[in-house]
């Protein structure tokens, strides 16, 4: 049940590794788009950060601790909806990890692959109530189309961005707008829906 009193985020993550699976160095990045409502509206952030060698899924993980860390220095607390197009990620923040915390982390098979990971982001969204969803990536949602070049780029330049950011998506989309792309999308509309789905919980 959301907590009706706490600020409600809607956040869009994505990751990149350059050579994932490969030999040598993969450069990892991972970006997260943040979403709350303010006085003035709609205020957008963003999130970015890399690692010269990494993997897709320790950039997921790393993602979304970076920006639960840096959210819970603003906010005592939030109710999060955290849309990736990592199933990895979903799915074993959903399915995974009560199973593992109730066998000692642990699973059937053995050791807990990225254990450390996995435990930081449990204690960092500890005291925020968060709704994991997926979404398949590279199917034109704007904000995960987003969000990936985010990523990619972060993983090429191996940039991190500082704090919370003022984010650059109204730039992107209106740069994606003048090539064709997304003329009657309402970036606003998601957010709103996001509120009124955990408004009309019991």
């Amino acid at each position: 049940m959301a907590d009706k009193g706490s600020v409600i985020a809607l956040v869009h993550a994505d990751e990149s590794c350059l050579g994932n699976g490969r030999d040598g160095f993969s450069p990892g990045g991972a970006a997260s788009f943040i979403e709350t409502w303010s006085a003035e509206g709609v205020e957008r952030r963003d999130i970015r950060i890399s690692a010269p060698d990494s993997t897709n899924n320790r950039m997921a993980l790393s993602g979304a601790i970076a920006t639960f860390a840096l959210l819970s220095q603003e906010y005592e607390r939030l109710t999060v909806v955290y849309v990736s197009d990592s199933q990895y990620l979903i799915k074993g923040m959903n399915e995974w990890v009560p199973s593992w915390r109730a066998r000692g982390w642990k699973r059937k098979g053995g050791t807990v692959e990225n254990l450390n990971l996995w435990k930081k982001l449990v204690h960092v969204t500890e005291r925020h109530e968060t709704v994991w969803r997926w979404v398949r990536g590279h199917a034109g949602h704007p904000k995960n189309e987003y969000v990936n070049d985010l990523a990619m780029r972060a993983a090429a330049e191996q940039t991190f961005s500082e704090g919370l950011e003022e984010s650059r998506f109204d730039h992107w989309l209106t740069r994606q707008r003048t090539a064709g792309h997304f003329i009657d999308y309402d970036p606003d509309a998601e957010l709103s829906q996001v509120e009124s789905e955990l408004a009309s919980r019991p």
